[in-house]
């Protein structure tokens, strides 16, 4: 199988920088993709629904807000990575309809020949930019799920982080959808507190989900962002807080305005 195949490289033209896959020793079935030396995804290729990272168990509860295991959604991936949000959708909602889309063609080419998504996964991929990919897909199409997981830190490509953007992607959502993001941040979230600022003027509901202590400002770390369609329910601040991981902590409303500026 390929998946099964120890450290495995390819160089990515577009960065200049090595993608490598891995097994991960502590669990079976495991794999890390590392890029540029620093680890970037991991997928459990026995269990898809495991995921490992917490930032991304944090995304995965926002999806079954959104939509309750078993029933099928329509799912956008703004950066794809070893699609490990993907697998997810696909084992706890077959007959899902997901778009992916990457920057990096040798990227996706490497992580689908290395690591098989699940068998029935049902996966539209695009290479290019995000911005450009979105206005590029079809009329129609529209999302349940729309995850943005670009920015890896305070340096964030101005067309992506602003407010234009998620209005478009709003524009993208089924009534029902959901608009993430994976913000990737430094001391002082000075990135963060701008993407909850253009992110209020795109969507009517927004809230903050992290591990308590991002919220102080003094550590690096991971903020999920996420845009509702109608006023943030209170039910999903008590569901997020309460499935974790722990410690947990959920903004929204006037509480969020202390990351708003």
């Amino acid at each position: 199988m390929a998946g099964q195949q120890p450290g495995a490289s390819r160089f990515l033209r577009t960065t200049g920088h090595h993608a490598v896959i891995e097994p991960d020793p502590l669990t079976e079935g495991g794999f890390v993709l590392s890029i540029g030396g620093a680890e970037q995804s991991h997928v459990n290729l026995a269990d898809p629904a495991d995921i490992f990272y917490e930032y991304l168990r944090r995304i995965g509860h926002v999806v079954d807000l959104a939509a309750p295991w078993g029933e099928p959604v329509t799912a956008l991936h703004l950066g794809a990575g070893a699609l490990t949000l993907a697998r997810y959708i696909q084992a706890t909602r077959p007959g899902s309809v997901q778009y992916a889309v990457e920057l990096e063609r040798e990227l996706l080419d490497f992580v689908l020949a290395r690591l098989p998504l699940p068998e029935g996964t049902q996966l539209h991929t695009v290479i290019g930019d995000a911005r450009e990919a979105l206005a590029g897909l079809p009329a129609e199409l529209r999302f349940d799920v729309v995850i943005l997981d670009i920015f890896s830190g305070p340096e964030a490509p101005e067309h992506i982080a602003c407010t234009g953007f998620y209005q478009e992607a709003a524009a993208r959502l089924t009534p029902r959808g959901v608009l993430i993001v994976n913000v990737g941040d430094e001391p002082g979230l000075t990135l963060v507190r701008s993407q909850v600022a253009a992110l209020r003027q795109a969507m009517t509901g927004v809230a903050a989900f992290a591990e308590a202590g991002m919220f102080t400002g003094r550590y690096p770390g991971n903020i999920i962002l996420a845009g509702t369609q109608g006023p943030w329910p209170e039910s999903w601040t008590a569901a997020l807080t309460a499935r974790g991981p722990h410690p947990a902590k959920v903004l929204a409303g006037v509480e969020l305005d202390i990351l708003a500026g």
